[in-house]
């Protein structure tokens, strides 16, 4: 499944760098010697990350279409019988289909989420003594993040971005805990955490910020 949606996205990609190309002369309204604004700092909303900040830099290359880029963000999310907090980070480039740091892009780059999970309402059990207590673990992911995104121009900009993260996710989290003095093994399902199934995580998120 997650090839086949990794399939659309780049087809759908093509597509647009097609109509793109092809319209460039319809859509030439821009000022030719507009400045390029080439640092970009802002906040972003959605999954995986929830809320964030991130950063971007248009280089010289390519004819200012590729652009390094940072975000990362840090929450907490609360389910059923667990606890976890999060730090989500993700560095990598975008490279834009025209020429002044805006307009649609693909972006590739690699994350990682780093998760302090709790679990609160473990059941310990020893020579017939049974006892509710609390356990945690760490979990960590990394994934190789394939984005479609399009970014608006001037000093305030929107940008909105859909893709996917490719990466092994375990689907239980094993630990060792103690509670009253008792000391046990568990066998827990990874909380809900949003975006993240099976094979990676889904990416949708919204952007804004200021470029200058």
């Amino acid at each position: 499944m997650k090839y086949l949606y990794l399939l659309s996205l780049f087809i759908c990609s093509a597509t647009l760098l097609a109509q793109d190309l092809n319209t460039e002369d319809s859509l030439a309204i821009d000022d030719p010697v507009q400045k390029v604004k080439r640092i970009s700092v802002g906040a972003k909303l959605g999954i995986p990350n929830l809320a964030g900040g991130t950063v971007e830099v248009v280089l010289p290359l390519l004819q200012n279409r590729i652009a390094p880029y940072f975000d990362y963000s840090n929450f907490s999310v609360n389910v059923e019988n667990s606890e976890s907090s999060l730090s989500y980070s993700e560095f990598g480039a975008n490279l834009y289909f025209k020429d002044k740091g805006k307009g649609f892009f693909i972006g590739l780059g690699s994350a990682q989420m780093n998760a302090d999970v709790l679990f609160t309402d473990l059941v310990f059990s020893e020579n017939g003594v049974t006892a509710s207590g609390e356990g945690s673990t760490d979990l960590a992911l990394n994934t190789f993040n394939v984005k479609l995104g399009l970014k608006s121009g001037g000093t305030f900009f929107f940008r909105f971005e859909v893709g996917y993260g490719i990466g092994s996710i375990p689907d239980q989290l094993s630990f060792t805990a103690t509670s009253n003095g008792i000391t046990e093994q568990f066998t827990e399902e990874i909380p809900a955490i949003p975006g993240i199934g099976t094979n990676g995580l889904l990416i949708g998120n919204i952007g804004f910020g200021l470029s200058f």
